[in-house]
C-alpha cells in the first residue's frame, strides 16, 4: 500500500470519527435543551396554577409576577396540598398529576372506550382550601388555556389564562390582570344549577360589582375570544361538578 494510500485512509477515517464526535455532542446539546425545556414547561405549569390560586409576586395593582423559578417546585410543594386525578367514578392522588396533558385527555376521550383523566389541585392560602382546576378552549386564532380556583363554595377565588395566538390589544388582553381579576368572587352555579362564568358584552357592570349574575364584563372589540373563555369554562370546568358537588355533601 502506497503511502497516498495510507495517508487517504487515515484522512477518511479522521473524518468519520469527527463526525460521530460531532454528531454525539450534539445529540448530548439537543438532549440538554430538550431537558431544560422539560424543566421549563414543569416551572410554567407550577407557576400557572398557583397565580391562579392567588400565590404570586405581584405588588402593584396591575402587575403579574409569578413565583420565581427558583423557588415555584418549593412553594408549589407546600401550597399544593394534594394532586388529584379524577378518572369516572374513580379518584386518586398522583404526584405529577399537573403533567397530565388535558389535550392528549380530550383527544383520546373521543374514544368511547376511554375514560378521561382529569387532574385536580387541592391547594391551601390563609387556612382556605381551594380546588384549581385546569381548562383549555379555542380563542380568534389558536388555543386558549388557564385554570380557575374556586373554594368549597364553588365561588371563584382566582384564575389565570394565555393564549397562543391572540390579537394583541383585543383578545390577548385574556391575560392581563385586570381582566382575570374581575372572576375573582364570581360563583360558577346559580343554586343547584351550573352557569360557570360568562364574558358578557354589555354587561353594564364595568367595575364587576355584581358577584351573583355570573357575568364578567367583555373586553371591546375581543368578542370572539370572550366566547371562547366563556365557553372553555363551562366545558371544562362542569366535568369536575361531581366531584366539587361531593365536598360539601
Amino acid at each position: 500500500m502506497s503511502k497516498n494510500t495510507d495517508k487517504n485512509s487515515y484522512t477518511i477515517i479522521f473524518a468519520i470519527v469527527m463526525v460521530l464526535v460531532v454528531g454525539s455532542l450534539l445529540a448530548g446539546v439537543a438532549q440538554g435543551l430538550k431537558s431544560k425545556i422539560t424543566l421549563n414547561e414543569r416551572f410554567e405549569k407550577m407557576q400557572n396554577i398557583l397565580y391562579a390560586m392567588g400565590v404570586n409576586d405581584n405588588e402593584g395593582d396591575g402587575d403579574i409576577n409569578f413565583i420565581s423559578t427558583d423557588k415555584v417546585e418549593e412553594v408549589f410543594a407546600t401550597k399544593i396540598k394534594k394532586q388529584l386525578v379524577i378518572q369516572g367514578d374513580d379518584v386518586t392522588e398522583d404526584p405529577e398529576a399537573y403533567l397530565i396533558d388535558i389535550k392528549k385527555e380530550e383527544t383520546k376521550a373521543k374514544d368511547p372506550n376511554y375514560e378521561r383523566r382529569l387532574p385536580l389541585f387541592v391547594g391551601e392560602k390563609d387556612g382556605q382550601t381551594l380546588y384549581i382546576i385546569p381548562m383549555r378552549g379555542k380563542g380568534l386564532w389558536d388555543a386558549i388555556w388557564g385554570f380557575v380556583a374556586v373554594d368549597k363554595s364553588l365561588v371563584v377565588q382566582g384564575v389565570f389564562f394565555d393564549h397562543a395566538g391572540e390579537t394583541p390589544g383585543l383578545g390577548a388582553e385574556i391575560k392581563q390582570r385586570y381582566f382575570m381579576d374581575d372572576f375573582e368572587g364570581e360563583n360558577i352555579m346559580d343554586g343547584d344549577t351550573f352557569k360557570g362564568i360568562t364574558v358578557a358584552k354589555g354587561n353594564n357592570d364595568p367595575i364587576n360589582e355584581n358577584k351573583a349574575d355570573n357575568k364578567v364584563d367583555a373586553i371591546a372589540g375581543a368578542t370572539i375570544t370572550g366566547d371562547g373563555v366563556t365557553a372553555m369554562i363551562k366545558k371544562d370546568v362542569r366535568m369536575y361538578l361531581p366531584y366539587l358537588k361531593s365536598i360539601n355533601q
